[in-house]
């Protein structure tokens, strides 16, 4: 399987759109470590959403997608529709 993932940190109040072939667990782990980039940041992101997808590109593309929205709002609004 692989995913497209949405994390969520309460102290940046920001979200952060990816996409993984490993478990939705071992990338939130590597986004957790020490590294460089957006998430290292703050260390409270948590998967507030996903979506599984058969192929590393349809994924990739799922992440362009959202990403594409430039709208927090929009990404809300997927979240909560999730949640029913």
């Amino acid at each position: 399987m692989c995913y497209c993932y949405i994390l969520y940190s309460n102290q940046l109040d920001k979200y952060y759109i990816g996409h993984s072939s490993e478990s939705l667990q071992e990338r939130l782990r590597k986004h957790l470590s020490n590294h460089t980039g957006f998430t290292s940041k703050t260390k409270d992101w948590f998967i507030i959403y996903f979506e599984s997808f058969n192929s590393k590109s349809e994924a990739y593309k799922r992440e362009l997608e959202i990403k594409g929205w430039k709208s927090k709002i929009r990404i809300q609004k997927l979240i909560r529709e999730a949640d029913k």
